[in-house]
């Protein structure tokens, strides 16, 4: 295969499952393993499957497709279009929900496909992304969907960190839980599934994730072992399932700032360098178009990341101990947003092993 690639180990992915599993089991916390951070491939979501998920959970219609032959329940994350209900019912188990329309046109969808179709009502606790921001808004859509023929509430949830950063506290996730419980007095309904958001919850686990919260949904805390909240790793995880590899086109020695005017780079950014003097730098074959430079780190601890364009990752070699020659690999652990490109970019080679 050729460069750039990512290569992608399984073992290590499935082994990080089994890590959070066992660290959940005793609070029966039902995991949906988060699949968009890899774009769906169905040989990385059978990895998440062997080390126990739950559920496969992802936000483009997409990817589930890609997941129909996974025999474990499927969950859209994303608020569902309504264009897409038809397709969703068939594609979805249970889909995240914050709108009577759409949930309408899932209950005709599910009507026509023959299935009772599970959604999870989210709410809004602060993070102003998506959600029912008014409690009486929640109640008033609960009393609207609650005798739909083919719609189930199977139960509540809440998203956290994605837009607003509001970090995850034992307070808040009582809001959640206090809501669950109001429902199920009020309107005789179960819900089974009290969701309290994504990896920036799993620190809670030790301490002040609240009685009540049986699910999550991770996908970074599996791929990567790191808790999103405070970007911590996840003891007994291994963070580097996912390496880029790519390839130097490029050696010479350079002084470290532009010698003439500066003005905007191809992003239209005006950048800034620090002078270090005449430096041996490094050109890579890949570049913002695929990754992300910020979220990058060199597994050669000596290398430093000057910047990039679209086609090249400029590389300052100068303090390293290796003799990179024209041609050599270097290989780099990826955080969750380099990860992310990396696996959507058509010009990756992916290497799953």
């Amino acid at each position: 295969m050729g460069y750039p690639k990512v290569v992608v180990d399984t073992k290590i992915i499935t082994e990080n499952v089994k890590c959070i599993i066992e660290k959940t089991k005793y609070r029966n916390i039902s995991i949906a393993g988060v699949t968009k951070g890899y774009c769906a491939y169905p040989e990385i979501a059978k990895a998440f499957v062997d080390g126990g998920v739950d559920y496969l959970a992802d936000s483009r219609l997409q990817n589930l497709k890609k997941l129909k032959d996974i025999a474990v329940p499927k969950m859209m994350l994303r608020l569902p279009m309504i264009s897409e209900a038809e397709e969703l019912v068939k594609y979805a188990d249970i889909s995240l929900n914050s709108e009577v329309k759409t949930i309408k046109a899932l209950d005709k969808a599910a009507q026509k496909n023959g299935k009772i179709h599970e959604i999870i009502l989210l709410m809004d606790l602060g993070d102003l992304r998506e959600g029912f921001f008014k409690e009486v808004d929640l109640f008033h859509a609960v009393e609207e969907i609650k005798d739909l023929s083919f719609i189930k509430i199977k139960g509540l949830g809440v998203n956290l960190t994605c837009y607003g950063g509001v970090i995850p506290k034992t307070n808040i996730l009582k809001r959640l839980t206090a809501l669950a419980e109001r429902i199920r007095e009020d309107y005789n309904i179960e819900l089974e599934m009290i969701s309290g958001g994504n990896s920036s919850s799993i620190y809670l686990l030790d301490d002040g994730l609240p009685e009540g919260i049986n699910n999550l949904r991770l996908g970074e805390a599996i791929i990567l072992g790191t808790e999103s909240a405070y970007g911590k790793t996840i003891p007994g995880t291994n963070p580097n399932a996912f390496t880029l590899r790519a390839e130097i086109i490029e050696i010479k020695e350079k002084p470290s700032v532009p010698t003439e005017e500066i003005g905007r780079d191809a992003f239209g950014q005006i950048p800034t360098f620090v002078d270090r003097g005449v430096r041996r730098r490094m050109l890579l074959a890949v570049g913002k178009q695929d990754i992300d430079i910020d979220t990058l780190t060199p597994t050669d601890e000596d290398l430093i990341i000057l910047g990039g364009s679209s086609d090249h990752l400029i590389i300052d070699s100068t303090d390293s101990k290796m003799d990179y020659k024209i041609g050599d690999i270097v290989s780099f652990n990826m955080h969750y947003v380099s990860m992310l490109r990396v696996m959507t970019s058509p010009y990756i080679e992916k290497e799953i092993i």
